[in-house]
């Protein structure tokens, strides 16, 4: 069964390995990624996507884009003459290229459809304190993220795990579960189920104004939202008008005295950080100020002069 992949980032590198090394049953013809660009920063030199890294230690054809809708691009899809296309976070693909799959095109999604359509299923779960959540093949439709459901699989979330060891995690079973669904489309036995839309939820695109923390929220669900960021793109708030994000805290392990009178203010005890929130304090671990590198709370205590002015801003 000859088989195009499509995918960019890390996520999706477990999923082209695990195609790969079933190639008694499936020919690998084309990999599609996107184009090299800054991944580190936005200031850093161009780089390959992961996606074209892995390719090219497994000597695959690659071909990129960044424009799905060209009609180079589907000249190319359709002279590679799949019998399926996986999906693996990639783009939006227009029913001109995926249509060209004999049997169709299918994407795996970091969820448990139809909870969290969208850009960031990981994120979201993870802020929102899922306690489950899985991934989903399913075969490609014009709503996004809407296709019949071919196979989920379930994983629990640890309570002190963040986005990206979950996101590592996900891709793991989640390439497992690409080979398993390329099976059942050889074998013709695929059985479809729709999707209840009644239960659908979104998980918009990560930006620079639903990625700041809000204080005045509970101590739980701020630590929470720490992790569903960590370590990319991070949370962040201000501090003496600099950007800081937080990658790493936790609720405080004891009382701090007095209680919080208000939330975003700094308290400091033994060498520890913390930041209040609506219900209590928030311990503060791991961070980096704006134009430093990351380092722990204890220092940049050292090494930054906090006053009874010095809070967070909300």
């Amino acid at each position: 069964m000859r088989i195009i992949f499509m995918g960019t980032p890390d996520f999706a590198v477990p999923s082209l390995k695990a195609i790969v090394a079933e190639s008694n049953d499936f020919e690998l013809v084309l990999v599609v990624t996107g184009s090299d660009k800054p991944r580190r920063n936005k200031h850093s030199a161009p780089e390959p996507s992961p996606v074209k890294q892995a390719a090219a230690a497994l000597g695959l054809p690659v071909y990129e884009t960044d424009d799905v809708k060209s009609q180079e691009f589907v000249d190319k899809v359709t002279a590679a003459r799949a019998d399926v296309i996986v999906v693996a976070a990639f783009r939006i693909l227009p029913p001109a290229v995926y249509e060209k799959a004999a049997f169709g095109a299918f994407n795996l999604h970091a969820s448990l459809l139809p909870a969290y359509r969208g850009a960031a299923p990981i994120n979201w779960a993870v802020i929102n304190g899922e306690r489950e959540t899985g991934v989903t093949t399913f075969f490609l439709q014009q709503r996004v993220d809407t296709g019949n459901i071919i196979l989920q699989e379930k994983l629990l979330i640890d309570p002190e795990e963040n986005a990206t060891a979950l996101t590592l995690r996900l891709s793991v079973i989640g390439a497992c579960v690409v080979v398993d669904t390329l099976h059942l489309i050889a074998s013709r036995h695929v059985v479809i189920s729709s999707q209840d839309e009644s239960l659908a939820s979104r998980a918009p695109k990560l930006t620079r104004d639903n990625t700041r923390i809000v204080w005045s929220h509970s101590v739980k669900a701020v630590s929470d939202f720490i992790r569903g960021l960590s370590l990319r793109p991070a949370a962040w708030t201000t501090f003496k008008g600099k950007t800081m994000k937080i990658f790493k805290a936790a609720p405080a392990v004891f009382l701090l005295l007095p209680l919080p009178t208000s939330s975003g203010m700094i308290a400091v005890d033994k060498g520890r950080l913390y930041a209040s929130c609506i219900d209590g304090w928030l311990e503060v671990l791991i961070l980096q100020m704006e134009g430093r590198k990351p380092m722990d709370a204890g220092e940049f205590l050292r090494g930054f002069r906090l006053d009874g002015e010095s809070r967070f801003f909300v």
